[in-house]
């Protein structure tokens, strides 16, 4: 029997009995849609986190230095003891800094964890729990802020502790229905702030603004609110590849600042948005192990399901077995025969179920802010499984097939 015919006698058979091929294949269209929609999510959220998010909070070339790293993971109490007695970063080291990276595009600091959430009054409208943290200007480069109104922080406000702010977007629309807010007050924390610059919306990021903020001068902030626990020195390179020479420079400049021995672990963090990236995908990793789980499930159960239906087929067929026997076909035509039908129904259900689950990340990206970005690999996965599951669950059944006697089929009803 030709490759060519046990395809077509596959294919007759399935569109013979439709409805009940189909749900034959609805457990493996169910897992294998799952499989892709689910995955294809995970990898519109990974390439989301770097592309928006990270870039967002870190910028783009910048690497940052800090007192605590982004990921802090699972640490043991004594390694949280010594991270917590960590030397609080600040100007000095950012002199040491600037000394060993004379190229640098900007070089910042700015207040870290925790980050202040103050009342925002302007005349009789109040904003409450708003965002409140201090920077040096150059942070204003290193975030690629475009400004609506006004004009940036400056070295002098810094120096002379001046009373000034820079807002988002949300805090010129709901304050002051997006006029012109430049040379009006604000009470920050009870203490009167001037507007001299407003950002363009940079939006929002899952539901979560980026635009609800008040920007102080560093020296200003660390008087209304104090030092935190944290401060983060940022350091932007003019390209890509500048970046990981500028950190090995960074961390020895680091290193001198804190008077830190040969040997001598560091007391300070250097990474970029990869941390962040890596960070999430820690995250997302847990997931990577428990999907496979639920689809094997769902795979094996479907796979059952086409093997008790070959089975009945089997039976159902068993004469027409014994009229192909007596007329010259062999073992391993029966045998290629329900096989081909079991991996061909098979094949089908992960085909319907990598198109479903295409057409479900899709629906999930057009209607929620969680993004999808479908990957050839999962779609190769699902149509593997599915072939896979026809070959596994279709052995025996073309098995029992093939070693039917001829003469026994034919005499069956």
């Amino acid at each position: 029997m030709r490759f060519g015919d046990v395809l077509t006698t596959a294919i007759t058979q399935i569109r013979a009995n439709k409805l009940r091929s189909f749900f034959t294949l609805l457990g493996v269209i169910v897992s294998v849609a799952f499989l892709v929609a689910v995955v294809a999510v995970i990898q519109g959220m990974n390439a989301y986190v770097k592309e928006s998010i990270a870039d967002a909070l870190i910028g783009s070339n910048t690497f940052q230095i800090r007192r605590l790293p982004i990921n802090l993971g699972l640490i043991e109490d004594a390694e949280w003891l010594r991270m917590q007695r960590r030397p609080k970063l600040g100007t000095a080291d950012v002199d040491f800094v600037r000394a060993a990276l004379p190229n640098a595009t900007a070089i910042s600091v700015q207040s870290g964890f925790p980050t202040p959430r103050s009342d925002v009054v302007s005349g009789d409208k109040t904003l409450g729990s708003i965002q409140v943290y201090g920077v040096t200007p150059e942070y204003q480069t290193i975030q690629d802020y475009k400004f609506r109104y006004g004009d940036p922080l400056t070295d002098v406000d810094t120096r002379e502790r001046r009373y000034v702010g820079v807002v988002g977007a949300d805090i010129t629309d709901k304050l002051f229905d997006g006029r012109n807010p430049v040379g009006r007050s604000i009470h920050v924390h009870g203490i009167p702030i001037l507007i001299v610059g407003t950002i363009a919306a940079k939006g929002k990021v899952l539901g979560q603004s980026f635009d609800g903020f008040v920007m102080l001068p560093i020296t200003t902030f660390e008087s209304m609110y104090g030092r935190r626990q944290s401060t983060t020195i940022s350091v932007k390179m003019a390209e890509a590849q500048d970046v990981a020479p500028a950190m090995q420079q960074a961390e020895e400049a680091m290193r001198v600042a804190h008077r830190l021995r040969p040997g001598e672990a560091d007391n300070f963090s250097i990474e970029t948005a990869d941390a962040l990236v890596n960070f999430w995908k820690q995250l997302t990793q847990v997931l990577f192990t428990v999907i496979p789980a639920m689809v094997a499930i769902g795979i094996v159960v479907g796979g059952i399901v086409i093997m008790n239906i070959m089975l009945m087929s089997v039976r159902e067929r068993t004469h027409e077995i014994g009229l192909r026997k007596s007329v010259g076909a062999r073992r391993a035509d029966i045998l290629r025969q329900f096989l081909a039908e079991s991996i061909m129904l098979a094949a089908i259900g992960g085909a319907i179920g990598a198109t479903g689950g295409w057409g479900f990340a899709a629906l999930i990206a057009a209607v929620s802010p969680l993004p999808a970005r479908v990957t050839t690999w999962s779609i190769v996965v699902a149509l593997g499984l599915g072939a896979g599951v026809g070959v596994i669950f279709g052995v025996y059944p073309a098995s029992r097939a093939a070693r039917l006697d001829p003469v026994a089929a034919m005499r069956a009803d």
